[in-house]
């Protein structure tokens, strides 16, 4: 039977990289975004290339009304696997941030993120089961990150929240399974949107999606893209936390330029 795949923030980066991944496997997709040319367009370029069947569902994720809106759009959907994609960042001091612009990430990462599990985990076992991938970042892995702190708080709530239901589901053998995502630094427009520029090299899209399909063929419920940051984000945790700020601070620094 073909499967039904939902993605956020599938216009571009790794949401449209999976999206372009799951066509090739002959997938159906539902592809949710701000910006409907661009889905459109993707849609077509899938169409063209596999025969691929698109909905697409225009959303901004940072208004509530939206995040309900497409909840009830979808609510006849039998989603087999969702991509919990959509997210952004900020970068700065917080005493010089635009305080809107924060306010914003919050609701994208946290709020909507939420909400959409929320209501994809219940649908899923209901239906008998499915997969969910929320999209989070090495960041939400650490204690926390000078010069981008409401990103890495993001993001540990993303962490948080996925090993928190990951082990509900297990001890009540739930047939949902979800994950989390935690690549490092990844080539897509994300630094163009927080006014950043990485202080690493980051991995292509390509290899990021690669490396998230092998990890939930093996059901991980924590998969960390490329060896380079599963060694970064082991061996933090053997850095006391008042010297592994300074180190962070200073990588976020680069950042900035």
């Amino acid at each position: 039977m073909q499967k039904t795949i939902w993605i956020t923030g599938a216009s571009s980066g790794i949401g449209r990289e999976f999206a372009r991944r799951y066509a090739a496997m002959g997938c159906r997709l539902i592809l949710t975004a701000r910006r409907a040319d661009r889905l459109q367009a993707l849609a077509e370029e899938l169409h063209a290339a596999h025969g691929t069947e698109c909905r697409i569902e225009t959303a901004d994720l940072s208004r509530a009304e939206e995040c309900s809106r497409l909840c009830e759009a979808l609510a006849d959907e039998h989603i087999d696997i969702f991509i919990n994609n959509a997210g952004f960042g900020v970068c700065g001091s917080i005493l010089e941030t635009e305080e809107a612009r924060e306010e914003e990430m919050i609701q994208v990462n946290v709020a909507a993120m939420a909400r959409l599990f929320r209501a994809v985990v219940r649908k899923m076992n209901a239906q008998g089961g499915g997969t969910i991938l929320n999209v989070a970042s090495s960041a939400g892995l650490l204690p926390g990150g000078p010069y981008m702190a409401g990103y890495y708080a993001s993001k540990a709530y993303v962490v948080s929240m996925t090993r928190g239901v990951a082990e509900e589901l297990r001890e009540m053998h739930s047939p949902v399974y979800v994950c989390a995502l935690c690549p490092g630094p990844v080539d897509t427009e994300f630094n163009d949107h927080a006014g950043v520029v990485f202080a690493l090299r980051g991995i292509t899209p390509e290899l990021c999606v690669e490396e998230a399909l092998l990890g939930m063929m093996h059901r991980k419920t924590i998969i960390v893209p490329s060896a380079f940051m599963r060694l970064c984000t082991s061996a933090q945790r053997l850095v006391p936390i008042p010297l592994l700020m300074p180190i962070v601070a200073r990588q976020q620094k680069k950042k900035l330029g």
